[in-house]
C-alpha cells in the first residue's frame, strides 16, 4: 500500500503498513522524536527531512518536533520557509497531532487572508475525513471548524480584529504572517492561555509560519526581535526540501549548481528537482533568492534598490571644515524628521544624526534641535508645503523656523526628480558612491529599506505614503537643495516628456 494523500510533501510513494495496523497505531502517543517521525511516516503517510543541507538552516521535522513536544522551549516560534516548502501542510499535521494527543486543546488558525487560513484547515480536513480518523469527529466537520470526541477543537479565524480579540485559546497558528495587517498581529498577541490537556501541560503559544519577501516587513521585524521576544526560529529553503538527486544526473550543467553545489545528492526532501529548475527559470533573481532560498527580501518595489547597508552605512567622525546642512520633513501625528548632514571636500554627503518625533509643537522641535551638540546648520532643505499658513495661528511652519534663526531652503520639484537625485548619490553611473549614513540613524536606514512604490503597479511613479516615507522625504529635500544644478537639468528633461 502507498500513500494516497495529495500533498506538497509527498515525494516518492511511501509503503504503508496495512490499514488495520495503522488504525491500531493511530492513538498510540509518540513519546520521542523517532517515534514521532515514525508515526507521521507510517500512520499519516508523510516523509519529511530530518536534516538540513544548508548550514545554519533547520529541517522541516525540527519544527514538527517542537510543536508537538511541549517540553521544547521557548514555545513561541517562527518558521521562515520557502514557497512550496510544506510549511502550511506541516502546520496542519502539527494541528492534527495536537487534537489527537492533547484532549481538550483549543487551537485557532489565522492566515494572512481567510483563503490562507482555510488552506491549512483544508489539509487538516482532508486528514480527518479519511477512513482512519473520521470516527473521532464529534458532530459535523464544517468549513470553519471541527471538534473531536476528546473535546479538542480547531477553528479558522477571519483576518479581523473582532475575530481575533474574542479568543482565549491554547495555540494560535499564523500562516503567511508577512501578509498580516500590523493591527491584526498586535491583537493576536493576547489571545493565548496555558492549561492542562489530558496528561500534557500546554503552554499558551503562537506559531508563525511565512515566507519573507518584504524588506523591513512584519516577518523581518519579527525575526530581528526573535531573541529579545523569546521566539525560536526555524528556517529552511528549497535546497533543504529537494528530493534526492540521482547519481546519474550531472551536476556541472544543472541550473541549480550555483546554490546546490552537489548537496542534493544526499537530500531527502519532496520537491522535484525538475520542478525547482523550472521555477528558477520563471522568476527573477531577487524573487528566487527571497522566496525560495530564504536569503534576502525582494526589492522590486523599493524606491531605492541601490541602497545597501554594507555599502552606505558606516560609522565615521564628521571631518573638520565640512559644510553642515540639514533636511526636514514636517509632521505632527506623523513624525517630523530632521537630518544633520555634512558635505566633505570630496563631495561625499554624510548623514550624521537624525531627530524623528511625533506630536511635538514646532517650538518643541526647535528646542530639541538646539539642544544637540552638532555645529550650526548652514541651511535646512524642507518640504515646500511648510509655507502654508496655519488656520489657527496664521503663521507657517517654515516662518516659525526662520524666526528661530534657521535658514530654510525649499524647491518645488516633481517628486521623481528628487528621487533621481538621491539615487545618483547612492551610486553614480560610474559606480561612485557619494552618500553615507551613520548607524545611529535607524529611522533613516529603515526608511531607505521600506520606502516603496504601490505593489502590483509597475507604472507608478509616486511612492506610497504608508508612514515609512518621512525620513526619505527629508533626505530628498536635503539633496534636492544641495545638488541644484543636477536637479535643474533633470527638471528640464522631465518637462520635455
Amino acid at each position: 500500500m502507498t500513500a494516497i494523500l495529495a500533498s506538497e510533501m509527498s515525494g516518492e510513494p511511501i509503503a504503508l503498513p496495512p490499514f488495520e495496523v495503522r488504525h491500531a497505531m493511530r492513538l498510540v502517543k509518540p513519546r520521542s522524536a523517532n517515534q514521532l517521525h515514525g508515526y507521521v511516516r507510517s500512520v499519516l503517510g508523510f516523509s519529511m527531512p530530518r536534516h538540513p543541507i544548508v548550514r545554519g538552516h533547520t529541517a522541516p521535522f525540527a519544527y514538527l518536533e517542537h510543536a508537538y513536544f511541549e517540553r521544547c522551549t521557548p514555545r513561541d516560534c517562527l518558521v521562515w520557509a520557502n514557497r512550496g516548502g510544506g510549511k502550511t501542510q506541516l502546520g496542519a499535521i502539527a494541528t492534527l497531532l495536537d487534537l489527537l494527543f492533547k484532549p481538550g486543546i483549543q487551537i485557532r488558525i489565522l492566515g494572512g487572508s481567510l483563503e490562507q487560513s482555510s488552506k491549512m484547515y483544508r489539509y487538516l480536513k482532508r486528514l480527518l475525513e479519511s477512513e482512519l480518523f473520521h470516527d473521532l469527529i464529534a458532530g459535523n466537520l464544517t468549513e470553519r471548524g471541527v471538534e473531536l470526541l476528546n473535546g479538542s477543537r480547531v477553528e479558522v479565524l477571519a483576518q479581523s480584529e473582532r475575530a481575533v480579540r474574542g479568543q482565549r485559546v491554547h495555540k494560535l497558528r499564523c500562516d503567511e504572517v508577512e501578509l498580516f495587517e500590523p493591527e491584526i498581529w498586535d491583537a493576536a498577541q493576547l489571545v493565548t492561555r496555558s492549561g492542562t490537556c489530558g496528561e500534557t501541560f500546554v503552554a499558551g503559544a503562537i506559531e508563525t509560519l511565512s515566507t519573507m519577501h518584504r524588506p523591513f516587513g512584519l516577518m523581518q521585524s519579527l525575526l530581528d526581535r526573535a531573541r529579545a521576544q523569546n521566539r525560536r526560529v526555524f528556517r529552511w529553503s528549497v535546497l533543504d526540501t529537494l528530493e534526492r538527486c540521482p547519481p546519474q544526473r550531472p551536476c556541472e550543467s544543472c541550473l541549480l549548481w550555483h546554490e546546490c553545489g552537489g548537496r542534493a545528492k544526499r537530500a531527502s526532501g519532496f520537491i522535484a528537482i525538475d520542478d525547482a529548475i523550472q521555477q528558477k527559470r520563471r522568476v527573477d533573481e531577487s524573487t528566487w533568492a527571497s522566496e525560495m532560498l530564504c536569503d534576502r527580501p525582494r526589492r522590486d518595489e523599493n524606491v531605492f534598490p541601490e541602497f545597501d547597508e554594507a555599502v552606505h552605512v558606516r560609522a565615521f567622525e564628521p571631518p573638520s571644515g565640512a559644510l553642515w546642512i540639514g533636511g526636514m520633513d514636517f509632521g505632527y501625528r506623523a513624525p517630523t524628521v530632521l537630518l544633520w548632514a555634512c558635505l566633505t571636500a570630496e563631495d561625499e554627503l554624510l548623514i550624521v544624526d537624525e531627530h524623528a518625533e511625533r506630536e511635538l509643537t514646532t517650538d518643541e522641535h526647535i528646542a530639541v534641535v538646539r539642544g544637540r551638540s552638532w555645529p550650526r546648520l548652514r541651511w535646512i532643505g524642507a518640504d515646500p508645503a511648510g509655507h502654508q499658513r496655519s488656520e489657527q495661528t496664521g503663521v507657517s511652519t517654515i516662518a516659525l523656523w526662520k524666526r528661530a534663526g534657521f535658514r530654510i531652503r525649499t524647491r518645488p520639484l516633481p517628486i521623481e526628480v528628487g528621487i533621481l537625485a538621491v539615487r545618483r548619490r547612492l551610486r553614480r553611473a560610474d559606480g561612485v558612491v557619494t552618500l553615507r549614513i551613520h548607524p545611529r540613524c535607524r529611522t533613516m536606514i529603515e526608511s531607505m529599506h521600506k520606502y516603496r512604490y504601490p505593489p502590483n503597479d509597475p507604472e507608478a511613479t509616486v511612492p506610497m505614503k504608508d508612514g515609512t516615507d518621512h525620513a526619505a522625504d527629508a533626505l530628498r529635500y536635503l539633496i534636492s537643495n544641495l545638488d541644484r544644478d543636477v536637479c535643474r537639468a533633470r527638471v528640464s528633461s522631465y518637462l520635455r516628456r
